[in-house]
C-alpha cells in the first residue's frame, strides 16, 4: 500500500486555505503559460477554485484550460495572438476560429470576451496595426451570426505606449501617429458597448526609469502627498488612478465619452536586474496588497468615482520561459509549486488562528466561513495533488 505525506508548502497552502473567501468582484489574474515547471491546468483549476478566483485571463484559448475549468464559476477571457490578425478579418478563417476554439466550450465554460491580438501598437508593425479593427469588427460579426455577441464580446488590449501624454490626467491624449486607429477602435467599442482595455505598470512606465522624481509611495499606494492635477483641481495619491484618467482623457479628446476603460494587466515584479530599480519582492508585496484593499472599496478613480476600478493582476505565475530582463520572470503570485511569492491577503482578524495570507486571498470573520464548503475544497485540493503529484 503506498503512503502519502503532505508536502510541507502544501501544508501551508492548506493552513491558508481553511480560512478564505473570495477575491474582490473587481480582481482578475492573468493566466500566462510561457513556462516549462507551472501546474498542469487541472491542478491550477482546483487550486484557483479553493481559493475563489472568478476571473482569469488568457493569452490564447487552450482548450487544456478551458476544459480543466468546466463547470466552474470562473469567467474567462480568451486571447488570439497578433500573428493570425490578417487571418481573423477572413469571414470564413474567422467562423471556423470561433467555431473550434469558442463553441465547443461555451456550454461548460463561461467564456465573456475575446481579447483580439495583444498591444499591437507596441510594435512598429503598421500592418499589424491595419489588420487589427477588421479583425475585431470580423469576429463580432461572426458571434452576431451565430448568436453569441449577446454572451461574448470583443476587445483588444493596449500597451501604456498608445498614450503620447499623461501628465496632468485631465490632459491625456492619445500619441498622434495612431490617432486614426484609436478613432476607428472607440467607435467599434462605442457601438458594440465594449470597455477598452489598458496595460497600465506604474513601475515599468514611471517609478524604475525616474525614481528621483516620482515617490515610491505615489506608485505603491503608501501614505503620500500626491498630486493635483492644475486643470480640475482632483487630487491623486497613487500614479496607478492617474494614468487612467489619462486614458479616459484620451478616449474624450477623440470624442467617446461612453467607452469604459479597464486594467487588463498591471502588476510589480519581486525580482529584477540592477537597473530594474524597485523590482523587490517587498514593493511587490506592497503594490498588490494595496491595490486589492482599493479593490475590495469597489474604489473609482478622481474623474470616475461611481465607476468601480476593474483590473487583472499580471500574473498568476512566474514564467521562466519568458524574455527580457530578469522582471519579466518574476511578476507572478505564485511560484511553479503553487505556493505564495509573497503574502498579499487583506486581513480581517485572527481567524482560527491562521496567520499566513495567501495572495490574492481576502480574509474574513469566522462567522463568514462555511465550515463544510471550506473543508470539501480542501480534500478536493489534496486528493487532486496526490494523484498528480
Amino acid at each position: 500500500m503506498a503512503t502519502y505525506f503532505v508536502r510541507p508548502r502544501l501544508l501551508f497552502l492548506l493552513l491558508a486555505l481553511s480560512a478564505v473567501r473570495g477575491l474582490g468582484a473587481g480582481l482578475g489574474i492573468n493566466y500566462g503559460q510561457l513556462a516549462d515547471n507551472i501546474p498542469t491546468p487541472s491542478r491550477v483549476s482546483v487550486m484557483l477554485q479553493s481559493l475563489n478566483v472568478s476571473r482569469l485571463k488568457l493569452y490564447d484559448s487552450n482548450p487544456k484550460v478551458l476544459l480543466a475549468f468546466s463547470n466552474s464559476n470562473v469567467e474567462f477571457i480568451v486571447g488570439i495572438g497578433n500573428e493570425y490578425l490578417q487571418d481573423m478579418a477572413d469571414p470564413a478563417k474567422a467562423k471556423n476560429w470561433v467555431q473550434q476554439n469558442l463553441q465547443p466550450y461555451l456550454g461548460q465554460t463561461k467564456i465573456t470576451c475575446i481579447s483580439v491580438g495583444n498591444e499591437v501598437f507596441m510594435s512598429n508593425d503598421t500592418q499589424q496595426w491595419s489588420n487589427l479593427l477588421p479583425a475585431m469588427k470580423m469576429l463580432y460579426t461572426t458571434l452576431v451570426d451565430l448568436g453569441l455577441d449577446k454572451q461574448v464580446i470583443v476587445t483588444t488590449a493596449h500597451p501604456y505606449t498608445v498614450i503620447g501624454n499623461s501628465y496632468p490626467p485631465s490632459s491625456g491624449t492619445f500619441r498622434q501617429d495612431i490617432i486614426e486607429y484609436m478613432h476607428a477602435i472607440l467607435e467599434f467599442h462605442s457601438q458594440t458597448k465594449s470597455p477598452f482595455l489598458i496595460n497600465a505598470y506604474p513601475f515599468f512606465f514611471a517609478y524604475k526609469d525616474d525614481p528621483k522624481q516620482i515617490s515610491l509611495e505615489y506608485v505603491l499606494f503608501q501614505p503620500n502627498q500626491g498630486m493635483t492635477d492644475p486643470i480640475t483641481n482632483l487630487h491623486y495619491d497613487n500614479m496607478l488612478y492617474a494614468q487612467v484618467d489619462a486614458v479616459y482623457s484620451a478616449i474624450k479628446a477623440v470624442g467617446y465619452t461612453d467607452v469604459e476603460v479597464k486594467i487588463s494587466e498591471t502588476g510589480w515584479p519581486s525580482k529584477g536586474d540592477p537597473n530594474e530599480v524597485g523590482s523587490t519582492l517587498q514593493n511587490a508585496e506592497l503594490y498588490h496588497k494595496n491595490l486589492l484593499k482599493r479593490i475590495q472599496k469597489k474604489e473609482g478613480t478622481p474623474a470616475k468615482p461611481s465607476v468601480p476600478i476593474d483590473i487583472y493582476v499580471f500574473a498568476l505565475f512566474n514564467e521562466n520561459l519568458k524574455t527580457g530582463p530578469t522582471s519579466e520572470r518574476n511578476y507572478g503570485l505564485f511560484y511553479p509549486d503553487g505556493t505564495p511569492v509573497y503574502n498579499i491577503g487583506l486581513q480581517g482578524g485572527n481567524v482560527s488562528g491562521v496567520q499566513d495570507n495567501v495572495p490574492g486571498v481576502i480574509y474574513s470573520s469566522a462567522s463568514n466561513i462555511k465550515a463544510p464548503s471550506t473543508f470539501i475544497s480542501l480534500v478536493i485540493f489534496v486528493i487532486a495533488y496526490l494523484i498528480q503529484a
